[in-house]
């Protein structure tokens, strides 16, 4: 573990408060109905079940990487196992997300970095009634993520491949308004600030922007805090492993962190 991100863990520790050390009305009912809600859901079963059979997939794949930019792909031969077990979120965290996204009850949720596909399972089982669009960077995890919807039965689950930075804007360009968005990749300072600039136009008062692994390095700390200091930001919450942004209006500005176990 970087030594960084550890004293970040730390220090969010010791400074982080659970529900009952929040003043907001708002915060407090959504911390204490949502984010620390942590009853058993029928939904969860048949996709943990669907990560265990990820965990024993031998198969190997070629995993292109645009984190870091199209012009600077990496691919690597990876196994779908050792993916599963490094790169999907934890339960826990991926249940949250399901309860954000069910308490949220959006017409339409979009997703950046499907990977293979268990957290958009998450979405799309908590929003049966909802377009669900996640868009993955890399043909042969997507084609793995694809065989994850069939195999759980999610119809309504739109797949699109390629950069984020193009798929993004066209996404965006068709939708009247954007009520759920769940940003899980191109861990960038710029491309970050990037998504967050290019969804503003189209939040409205119920909207929920999710960011993920928003300490992962200096320059994602710096992209959240811009995200926080926006004038059109009324409400986050820094719950280490993501953030949350809301746009209630007529609410006081406050940044909130909560204490979250991920495993």
């Amino acid at each position: 573990m970087d030594i960084n991100f550890f004293i970040d863990f730390l220090k969010h520790r010791f400074t982080a408060k659970t529900r009952h050390g929040t003043h907001s009305p708002f915060v407090y009912k959504l911390a204490d109905e949502v984010i620390y809600d942590f009853n058993l859901r029928p939904d969860y079963n048949a996709i943990e079940e669907q990560r265990k059979k990820l965990y024993r997939d031998d198969a190997l794949i070629q995993v292109t990487d645009l984190g870091a930019g199209s012009h600077l792909n990496k691919n690597r031969s990876k196994k779908v196992k050792e993916i599963a077990k490094n790169a999907l979120k934890s339960p826990r965290l991926a249940q949250l997300i399901y309860r954000l996204a069910k308490a949220n009850e959006p017409a339409q949720v979009i997703e950046l970095g499907t990977c293979l596909g268990l957290t958009t399972a998450y979405l799309a089982k908590a929003c049966p009634q909802a377009n669900i669009l996640t868009i993955e960077g890399c043909p042969q995890t997507a084609a793995v993520a694809a065989k994850n919807f069939k195999d759980l039965q999610l119809d309504h689950v739109e797949l699109q491949v390629g950069n984020f930075d193009t798929l993004l804007p066209e996404v965006l360009a068709k939708q009247e308004k954007v009520d759920f968005v769940y940003i899980d990749g191109n861990h960038r300072k710029d491309a970050t600030l990037n998504y967050f600039k290019w969804c503003l136009p189209k939040v409205h008062e119920n909207s929920l922007l999710i960011f993920d692994d928003i300490y992962w390095s200096k320059g994602m700390k710096e992209a959240w805090e811009e995200i926080k200091a926006h004038p059109e930001v009324t409400v986050t919450i820094d719950l280490f492993w993501i953030g949350l942004v809301y746009f209630k209006k007529g609410q006081a500005k406050e940044h909130f962190k909560l204490k979250y176990k991920q495993f």
